[in-house]
């Protein structure tokens, strides 16, 4: 098999695991919508696809690569299935639940977490026991300490600092001082190194499809900068299903979904940078992680439903594109998109 026979292969496997099971499940995750069921679990086992997808591909390509990490790889796709099984499962026997702290949950959203907790465990030790030379060959080595904490705490700064000025420009800016002086912020921020620890792998599973994969293929293909912005549309499309029957109602799925578009193109932007900055996989995944987990402290609301059912509508848009646009975008100046597209 030839290097280009072997790349679409690859490519292939990829875009029929990352799409075409996310669009299969995004049909019940309509369905699901109609019947009123809890569907927490589809955004989750969404997130493990993509990464899922690269795995088996390089299993499927690579046999005979010593170096390829096949425990983690196996490991991970295991545990993707277990959360594609359960995100079936909760629309086809919606009406098993269980009890967590006093209160009725459902079974299968109860057994996701636990799963991705889990998984995220057997993730870490499998990946430790491939051992070094097997993470550096593909991609799953922690590497350029400096440089990649300097991305993180730059995108807290600009997280933190959108929050700050979205709340200012509605006039609503005591709103920051009162999740400062808010101890479930500070508790919440405190034990985030134990929750990435612990649920990494939906992480993990986005970043190493789309940045460590994706991304070098696009920008090989249309350039830096071109491909980048081709990723972030990417991007944006594969949350369709859950932009319209999730993230919000139906008849917002519109806006949700170019509200969706916007926020993947601008963070995407940030996102590559740090990773061609760092050449660290680990960055994007821990951007990713902050990204979405600190949502519920930004929004001093301290609850997972903060995600579902949100209320968007076509004026919030020109405010998010300038925003995102401005501090995240602006990376798209930065002197890594001015150099040699990579070999791959």
């Amino acid at each position: 098999m030839t290097e280009t026979t072997k790349t679409r292969k690859q490519l292939l496997i990829f875009l029929l695991i990352a799409y075409g099971v996310t669009y299969v499940m995004g049909i019940l995750t309509w369905y699901g919508s109609t019947i009123s069921v809890e569907m927490s679990v589809f955004p989750t086992a969404q997130m493990f696809y993509p990464a899922a997808g690269v795995m088996l591909a390089y299993l499927l390509t690579c046999r005979e690569d010593s170096l390829l990490p096949k425990c983690f790889y196996i490991t991970f796709i295991l545990v993707t299935i277990l959360m594609l099984a359960f995100a079936v499962l909760s629309i086809a026997m919606p009406e098993q639940n269980a009890t967590l702290n006093g209160t009725s949950i459902s079974l299968w959203s109860l057994l996701s977490q636990y799963t991705t907790i889990a998984g995220s465990i057997l993730c870490w030790i499998s990946l430790l026991i491939s051992g070094r030379k097997k993470r550096a060959a593909y991609g799953l080595k922690w590497q350029n300490w400096k440089s990649s904490a300097l991305c993180i705490l730059v995108f807290l700064v600009l997280y933190f600092g959108r929050a700050t000025i979205a709340y200012a420009t509605d006039g609503q800016a005591e709103i920051m001082l009162e999740i400062l002086a808010n101890p479930a912020a500070w508790s919440y921020l405190l034990f985030t190194p134990v929750n990435f620890f612990l649920a990494f792998a939906a992480f993990f599973g986005e970043e190493y499809g789309w940045r460590y994969y994706l991304q070098p293929l696009l920008q090989k293909r249309f350039g830096l900068r071109k491909g980048v912005l081709i990723l972030g549309v990417a991007w944006g499309i594969w949350h369709v299903f859950l932009d319209f029957f999730f993230y919000t109602t139906p008849d917002r799925g519109l806006i949700m979904t170019s509200s969706q578009i916007i926020t993947c193109v601008t963070l995407g932007i940030f996102f590559a940078w740090a990773y061609m900055k760092t050449d660290n996989i680990w960055v994007p995944v821990i951007l990713h992680f902050l990204n979405n987990n600190l949502s519920v402290v930004v929004a001093n609301e301290y609850s997972l439903e903060v995600m579902e059912n949100q209320q968007v509508t076509w004026s919030m848009i020109p405010a998010s594109l300038l925003l995102n646009g401005i501090l995240f975008g602006f990376f798209l100046l930065a002197k890594e998109f001015r150099e040699k597209a990579p070999e791959i």
